[in-house]
Formats: structure tokens, sequence, C-alpha cells
């Protein structure tokens, strides 16, 4: 797990440092989730999550007002206590006088926003999952094509940059060349996006390093996306049987999810790019409910039985 300053956090999320004496440089969040201390306010810290950024949405200043400045102070003093790293006011909510005394005392900064509490949680909470997610580098090409997130992989020097760029040729847009990072977002989601060093640069052999966004325009790149599913290139090999109907899916496990495979042979005369174009739109009905493969049995199927007949 990575970690992630709150100054961060703040300038991506757009938060609001009421505590402007505080630094939050140096305050670091290196856990992907955010807790509403509602029982903490209440006096429960049993199994406190304090390690999270806190959030205070309506219901909380709600029952924050029904509590005399005394009580406040009890409460918060033993909040602060417990180290917590921020917190951070939603709906446009704003500490009282109380609250912010107690916060430069224990340095702890106070963050504000005008969204609503539902918002922030859902925006803050993706944000960190994908900030502080296991991650992983491999070497390969990711490329948005036709909205799915195609990556391609194959031994060095097969040519995948090269399917790249004639994908990009074709109306696609390239996020990373050769280096590939990849970031789990959950069970379900892994997001794919390339070094910032080598960010919108194709290497051709032959060539050399070429700037896609000056070549092809800011329509041409994107700086990262969904992986939804893997070409991997591989030499022909004519003693090798290869799937010729699609009706069962390979797949390749990145860091812990399951992504579906399929394993293209590359030899003169295929033009791979449009190979990999036909994979991701065949994905993407298939994502969308129409199987070739079930289409193709239920003809034969129906052509079986007005035989019969």
């Amino acid at each position: 797990m990575d970690k992630i300053s709150l100054g961060q956090i703040a300038r991506d999320l757009n938060y609001r440092l009421l505590t402007p004496d505080i630094d939050i440089e140096t305050v670091m969040i290196d856990t992907p989730d955010i807790n509403r201390p509602a029982l903490q306010l209440t006096g429960f810290f049993e199994h406190f999550a304090n390690n999270r950024i806190q959030m205070l949405g309506n219901v909380e200043n709600a029952y924050l007002k029904t509590l005399t400045p005394e009580r406040i102070k009890e409460i918060f003093t033993r909040l602060f206590d417990c180290n917590i790293p921020c917190l951070l006011y939603c709906a446009d909510h704003m500490p009282d006088d109380v609250v912010r005394v107690l916060a430069e005392k224990h340095r702890v900064p106070i963050l504000a926003s005008h969204c609503l509490t539902s918002d922030v949680a859902a925006k803050s909470i993706r944000y960190l999952q994908e900030k502080l997610g296991p991650t992983q580098t491999i070497h390969g090409v990711l490329v948005d094509v036709v909205g799915v997130g195609v990556l391609i992989t194959g031994e060095s020097g097969i040519g995948k940059s090269e399917v790249a760029l004639s994908l990009i040729k074709r109306g696609h847009r390239l996020v990373a060349d050769d280096a590939v990072e990849l970031h789990r977002v959950n069970d379900a989601r892994i997001i794919g996006m390339a070094p910032e060093i080598t960010r919108h640069f194709i290497e051709l052999r032959g060539i050399g390093i070429i700037d896609v966004k000056a070549l092809f325009g800011a329509e041409s790149i994107k700086n990262e996306m969904d992986v939804d599913m893997v070409v991997h290139l591989e030499n022909w090999d004519k003693e090798k049987k290869y799937d010729r109907l699609g009706s069962q899916e390979d797949y390749v496990k990145y860091l812990g999810n399951k992504i579906v495979c399929y394993r293209v042979p590359i030899r003169p005369g295929r033009n791979t790019a449009v190979i990999v174009e036909t994979a991701a739109i065949n994905f993407r009905q298939k994502q969308m409910g129409y199987d070739a493969v079930q289409e193709l049995y239920k003809r034969v199927q129906n052509n079986m039985m007005k035989g019969i007949e």
C-alpha cells in the first residue's frame, strides 16, 4: 500500500482548508476508506478506525447541535487524542469555535466541501482506492478501443507498439506504451495508466520515440483506462491448436483479478490491428448480451430441426 499526502487529496478533490496554520503536506493517508464518527460523537470509541479521514455530514452536525459546549469539548478532545488525520465537513457545514480551538491545539487539520455527504464519501473512497490500492507494473501496451480497455502483451519485439500505432491511426486512443502501471480498485476493476515520464510516448524500432499527442492530437491519448481485456500476441506455431470458435474464454490474473485473455497468433499477412479492434468490439457485444457463438449454435439447431421436419 502506498501513501498520499492530505494536501494532495485536498487539491485533487477540491477541499478547502479551514486551519491554514497546520501543514497538511506532512499528513499522510495510507488507507483507502473514510469514517463517519457518529458513534464516537456519542462517546463510544471501541474499534474506532482512527487512521481514516473522519467525515462529518448532516446527521453528525445535527447531533452536535443538541450538545452543550462543554460536552462538545469533552468529545472532541477525546476524538483528537486518537491521532486522527483530519476532520472533513461536508454540505457547507462549518466547525464551531470550540472545535476550531481544539483542532489547532491538537494540530488536527479541518477540511470542508460544498458537496453533499454521499457525494463526498463516494468521490473520496473512489479516489483513495485508485491511489492507494495494490499496484503492479507490467510490460505491454494499453489502448482504449471503442471504450474497451485493451491490454496488449507479448514478448519483446513482437509488434505491440506497431499495433497500438495502427489502432491510433484508426481513431482509437493510447493510454500507455512499454510500461503499464496497474492499480487495483476492487475485486472487479483494475485501472491502467502510463508512468509520468513515458506518458503519451511510443517507441518504434527503427524510428525511435514519437510523441503521440503532438503528432495525432489530444483526441488520440487518454491518461487512464479500465483494463477490460487482454490480447496476448505470440508467434504462429503450426503445431499448436488455436481456438477457432471462441466458445471457451481464457483468463489471466493481475493483482488477484481475473481478466479475459485472447491469444492471437502473429504471422505475415494478418492485420493484427484489425483483429484487436474486432476482438474489442466482440467483447463489447458480449457485455451487452450478444454472443456470436450462441447465435451460430441456434442457427445450426434450427437448420437441423428443419431437416428433420
